[in-house]
């Protein structure tokens, strides 16, 4: 296993750590864990070197911190570094802190939370937890010795991350999301950079965009591409290989479901290493962005003019979901992420002001496709992923 650095931090984290959020499940309920399987997987995972384990409250509807708490046993929780997160949205008083942060404790059945994060910050919930005293309760909390290093996990605008990394001396690391598809999406490249100089271990989630990035074979117009290769790679080995050429990222997640899944990512970080890639592997990379865009039909640049709508529709987040799904060729992936999109934000409720239209410099037909977003992405019994976040 290769381990890399951890902003300021000494400790080493591995190059790969296990995002305990898309488990095996029996029945093909998310609350169902199937232990037997999943602890093979963790257990292999740790013994080849992975050390950075992360989970939050809600993943697999509240089970994965219970099932870490069992499967951690046996000596194998004073090998890891244990991650999991404060569910932001659920907090309305100052009271929450503990009353959630001492459940977790109890379910993972340990003393002291490793790496704590504030889960999927934006703006709203950020300023709600800011002026309830969190960084103060926090820093009570690292005095005891119940969290050992305070950090957040991502979901926003640039200059929201930026605010959020400036507010507070005390960070030691972020969560962002982060593939060779969301180099400009959320807190991206530029945020990446941003915490890394102000020395903030940086983690990156969804490196495979959900999973799409690890279609093997690709779409067609993608695939063609992969035959010019002298070096032969899958689809999640490159998009690994991106991520930890970059000196920024400390660790990468990936949410396994087999243990093949388990087996191929070790794998790939056992290779993984800093400035890697020649020149020949960055063009390789180029090209699969273009084709994947070239295939995209709304050419959507994600400037976010539309917004905020009349009728409160996140038209940048539609779109990007309706993209993914004809550029992936995934429909279920797509109607579980229109789903998770809370009803307010839906396509369906356009008013067809046309203010969109007006201010979109692409001019796009936005009135159209938010029709043709929902009426393909509607789905009146969707089994909706809850680990969206």
């Amino acid at each position: 296993m290769q381990y890399r650095n951890f902003g300021k931090l000494g400790w080493k984290p591995s190059a790969l750590g296990f995002g305990v959020m898309r488990l095996p499940v029996l029945d093909n309920l998310p609350a169902r864990i199937d232990e037997s399987q999943a602890s093979s997987m963790l257990h292999y995972a740790i013994d080849q070197g992975v050390n950075y384990l992360d989970t939050a409250y809600p993943y697999h509807r509240g089970q994965s911190e219970v099932f870490l708490g069992e499967a951690l046993k046996g000596g194998y929780r004073e090998k890891v570094k244990l991650a999991t997160k404060l569910p932001s949205w659920m907090i309305e008083t100052s009271t929450d802190f503990d009353r959630y942060f001492f459940e977790q404790l109890e379910k993972l059945q340990t003393d002291h939370i490793d790496f704590y994060l504030l889960h999927a910050l934006k703006r709203e919930w950020w300023d709600n937890l800011f002026q309830l005293g969190v960084l103060e309760w926090a820093e009570k909390k690292i005095a005891e010795g119940k969290i050992g290093y305070l950090g957040f996990s991502f979901h926003d605008t640039y200059p929201v991350f930026k605010d959020i990394v400036d507010a507070y001396d005390g960070w030691s690391f972020c969560q962002i999301q982060y593939n060779y598809m969301d180099i400009k999406y959320q807190a991206g490249k530029r945020g990446l950079k941003y915490a890394a100089e102000k020395g903030l271990g940086v983690v990156i989630m969804e490196p495979l965009r959900g999973g799409l990035l690890a279609k093997n074979p690709p779409p067609p117009a993608v695939a063609k591409h992969y035959d010019g290769m002298d070096v032969k790679r899958t689809p999640t080995d490159w998009a690994l290989q991106w991520l930890w050429n970059q000196p920024e990222v400390s660790v990468v997640l990936s949410g396994m479901s087999t243990m093949a899944h388990v087996q191929e990512n070790v794998e790939s970080a056992n290779q993984s290493g800093i400035g890697a890639l020649r020149e020949a592997d960055h063009e390789f990379i180029v090209k699969i962005q273009r084709a994947y865009k070239d295939i995209t039909p709304i050419p959507c640049t994600n400037c976010r003019y539309c917004v905020p709508c009349p009728g409160g529709i996140d038209i940048p987040t539609v779109f990007r979901i309706f993209n993914d799904t004809v550029m992936f060729e995934d429909l279920k992936h797509g109607k579980s992420q229109y789903h998770f999109l809370s009803e307010e934000h839906r396509a369906d409720n356009c008013v067809e002001c046309g203010s969109c239209e007006e201010k979109c410099p692409q001019g796009i037909a936005v009135i159209e496709w938010l029709k043709e977003a929902h009426a393909m992405l509607e789905d009146t019994n969707p089994r909706a992923e809850e680990n969206a976040i």
